[in-house]
């Protein structure tokens, strides 16, 4: 407190700074208040950091105490605010995760306990464990630091490996998920499907390119291959015409269990349900600049039907088991829907509705260029958070200000399509003419964007660049390209 106080005028005068840089931004005025508003989290009870400097979560908080415990893999796996706001605390998290919580086998405690021991004990989820690789790869690029990989490499090996043991995730290493996997509905599903198969899909594809900055050739060949597999028959078993389904099996013999009314069939399973969130790994390989997992029109085929068959315009009417998060007139896309016949017993979150898993599809909406569809669902569940029914600061799931909800920060990165490699030195946009806000974890700034020229104006940290790209269009390779805090420069496109 002591040390906060005498920089307390600094601090407010950097933080009046930032926000007036990022509303600057020439972007829906819905998007940029379900961002901004959504990173308060990072200042409430949800997030702690202990003495070792590391960054702690849970996942939500409630009014006496934190709401599930232990930076829950497969929770902050969605938020993106972390990383290209707080470099140095993301990275801690990947430090968590990876050489305390992964144990020599590979497993990943997907809860990582406190005080913080090497080797926990503690379940792990397919989805949790997958997308901290992704993770780890889009925090390697955006800090730059190979010594931090190379120390993590090992770990980061087995926790994909670990798919491959017997019995495992992927057992017959293939490239399918058809084991049982523990995941973020809180039950486990068993046999292929999207959710699991797009994190596994995306985490070999980014574990092939670190394992070539390792040097690591044949770990690297053989992710290749499995994802090559993998898409192919993802595309191939899974898309039905209009989305991704799971293909549900016998946990046991793994036989196909077509008839979901058998009595062989197992409790808590999507089935042909359409979810929200099925591309979440999609969604993440955006982010991550690792391009597409399976087909690009089945892709955004699948985005559309989830609008179709996902979409609430009015809650009232709506059978809902669970909790209720919307209500009456309010509009919000479901968990689940099936249009093509429901399990009797289906994963319990069905009938709900949880901001970060909106925020998920509405992101992947927006790289796929369903603007209005996806500033639709965006502009729902800030109907719903306005002030007046719920706070504006605090999108509820599994308690108060949930870390999910941060999945919001991922609307600034598709609608700017702004990547950055510190590896490679090399910042892209979309194309889209205005002045935008930018942040790469270590630095931010905000740029102006035109057709035949960009300016980089840079309010915090140093960014070095060598290239610079509009996707797609073109890229200009820059020399001595170096700016400080309060440095702006000019790039004439070729």
């Amino acid at each position: 407190m002591e040390k906060t106080y005498e920089q307390l005028e600094e601090l407010e005068t950097k933080t009046i700074d930032f926000v007036k840089a990022f509303l600057s931004s020439d972007l829906p005025e819905v998007v940029k208040e379900a961002a901004l508003f959504n990173i308060s989290t990072l200042r409430s009870q949800t997030v702690f950091r202990i003495s070792s400097g590391h960054m702690m979560g849970w996942e939500g908080c409630m009014d006496r105490n934190g709401s599930c415990a232990g930076s829950c893999t497969h929770v902050w796996n969605y938020e993106q605010a972390t990383a290209f706001l707080f470099g140095d605390l993301a990275l801690s998290m990947r430090d968590v995760e990876f050489n305390f919580a992964t144990r020599p086998n590979g497993g990943m405690a997907f809860r990582a306990a406190l005080p913080l021991l090497i080797d926990q004990s503690g379940g792990t989820a397919a989805d949790g464990q997958m997308g901290t690789i992704m993770k780890m790869y889009r925090d390697w690029h955006l800090s730059g630091n190979t010594e931090f990989l190379r120390k993590s490499w090992p770990n980061i090996r087995n926790a994909l490996a670990y798919a491959w043991l017997e019995n495992g995730w992927d057992a017959n290493a293939d490239g399918v998920m058809e084991g049982i996997q523990h995941n973020t509905m809180d039950v486990n599903y068993s046999g292929p499907n999207p959710q699991m198969q797009f994190w596994y899909l995306g985490a070999l594809k980014a574990a092939e390119k670190m394992a070539i900055a390792m040097n690591d050739k044949e770990f690297a060949r053989k992710c290749r291959s499995l994802f090559e597999r993998g898409s192919k028959w993802t595309d191939e078993n899974l898309f039905n015409g209009e989305y991704y389904e799971h293909r549900v099996l016998h946990p046991k013999t793994k036989e196909l269990i077509s008839d979901h009314s058998s009595p062989e069939m197992p409790r808590y399973q999507l089935a042909k349900g359409c979810l929200v969130d099925q591309l979440v790994g999609q969604y993440m390989a955006h982010i991550c600049g690792l391009g597409y997992l399976g087909s690009e029109e089945n892709i955004k085929t699948t985005l559309q039907s989830i609008l179709k068959y996902n979409h609430r315009e009015s809650m009232a009417g709506h059978f809902n088991n669970m909790r209720s998060y919307a209500m009456g007139d309010e509009s919000a896309l479901l968990m689940a829907s099936w249009p093509k016949g429901r399990p009797k017993v289906p994963f319990p979150y069905f009938s709900e509705v949880m901001t970060g898993f909106e925020y998920t599809a509405a992101v992947g909406m927006l790289y796929e260029g369903m603007e209005q569809a996806g500033l639709k669902v965006i502009y729902d569940i800030r109907a719903r958070y306005d002030g007046a029914k719920r706070s504006p600061f605090n999108e509820a799931e599994c308690g108060h200000h949930y870390a999910r909800a941060m999945a919001s920060w991922a609307s600034i990165l598709a609608m700017t399509g702004f990547h950055y490699s510190a590896i490679d030195k090399r910042m892209s946009f979309n194309g889209r003419n205005g002045t935008f806000f930018w942040s790469n974890g270590s630095a931010w700034g905000t740029i102006d964007v035109n057709e035949n020229k960009v300016r980089i104006n840079l309010m915090h940290g140093n960014l070095t660049l060598n290239a610079f790209a509009i996707t797609g269009l073109r890229e200009t390779k820059l020399k001595n390209f170096n700016l400080k805090a309060g440095e702006s420069r000019e790039i004439m496109l070729h």
